[in-house]
């Protein structure tokens, strides 16, 4: 099977986290799954032409007990993703997704909540796989205007029974994304990243673990508890320091206090005027970073007319300051 050189190099790049051996039966592997009609192991075998070539549980034992890193493998797909960065902090994005399986002895599998079969009215849980995924959003040259968002490092989620079941810790969501936000922190330690995510990932379990040099964009609950930065303390104060400031106007009372500014924005492909009012504060569960909070209120669609809540978490700097960034609106919370 022809393979063109500039994909080939790709590939050879990629396999350089693999031995020799796992990376032939790697290799192989793809370039059957590209061809392959259904994406069966027997099938991607025959798709290229490997068949015949070694026994066909050595492709088997390249996903089962083959000695290559998942994580280093998203990181040198990164360093072959880096000519389409733009200059300035890489955008990531972070979601989980199912993905729906029937096997019932099948590893990790069992039922999560089915984004696409439910509805604001039913709740539809789902067999499957529910995997977080980091991915990086990047624009292709050859589609100028739009972004895409490429896949770098992955983590199964297993609920509380597939956990028990499997005797293994269970962890959250927000605690494998944190786990791989710290993963590419490590493995490339000279860039800045702005992580985008909903409100699943906003909350206090990966603020208060965010890596250095990470920024995130998420979503707030309208009725969120927000205070001032701490008043300065007088030498003369007795007590335990105070952790939290003054108490502000949650992000809908924002609206109601706060003098608004009319923007018009072009969303999914048409104008729509909103009415945004922001400030810098301090969440309740998350005390000891600062926030700018971006309220938007849609004024001319009344079919999704809904208030829009969004934060913007900024580390300090290098001497110690924090400081506010651009945000940009996030999802609507009832749209969700």
């Amino acid at each position: 099977m022809f393979l063109p050189d500039s994909f080939l190099q790709w590939l050879l790049a990629l396999g350089a986290t693999m031995n020799a051996p796992t990376r032939a039966s790697w290799v192989t592997v793809v370039k059957g799954w590209l061809f392959a009609g259904r994406r069966t192991l027997t099938g991607v075998l025959v798709a290229a032409g490997a068949v015949g070539d070694k026994h066909h549980s050595a492709y088997y034992r390249v996903f089962a007990t083959a000695r290559w890193s998942l994580d280093a493998l998203g990181l040198a797909l990164f360093a072959l993703a880096r000519p389409l960065l733009e200059p300035g902090a890489v955008p990531l994005t972070l979601d989980d997704t199912l993905a729906r399986k029937r096997g019932v002895k099948m590893f990790g599998t069992g039922m999560h909540h089915d984004p696409l079969a439910s509805s604001r009215q039913c709740a539809v849980l789902s067999w499957g796989h529910s995997w977080v995924v980091l991915a990086v959003r990047v624009q292709l040259p050859c589609v100028p205007g739009r972004y895409f968002s490429l896949p770098l490092l992955f983590r199964l989620y297993l609920n509380r029974k597939s956990a028990a079941r499997w005797r293994l810790t269970y962890r959250t969501r927000p605690q494998l994304a944190v786990e791989m936000l710290k993963c590419l922190s490590k493995g490339v330690p000279e860039r800045r990243f702005h992580v985008y995510a909903d409100s699943a990932y906003g909350g206090q379990s990966v603020l208060a673990h965010l890596p250095d040099r990470f920024d995130l964009t998420s979503r707030m609950p309208l009725d969120a508890r927000l205070h001032a930065p701490v008043p300065e303390r007088r030498t003369t104060t007795r007590g335990r320091p105070r952790r939290r400031g003054p108490r502000l106007p949650n992000p809908e009372q924002m609206l109601e206090k706060q003098k608004a500014r009319h923007l018009t924005l072009r969303l999914y492909g048409r104008q729509d005027k909103v009415r945004v009012v922001e400030g810098l504060v301090y969440w309740y569960s998350v005390p000891n970073r600062l926030l700018k909070v971006v309220v938007a209120d849609m004024l001319t669609t009344l079919r999704y007319a809904c208030l829009r809540s969004a934060f913007s978490a900024t580390p300090r700097d290098e001497q110690g300051q924090q400081k506010p960034l651009l945000l940009l609106p996030g999802s609507s919370q009832a749209a969700a």
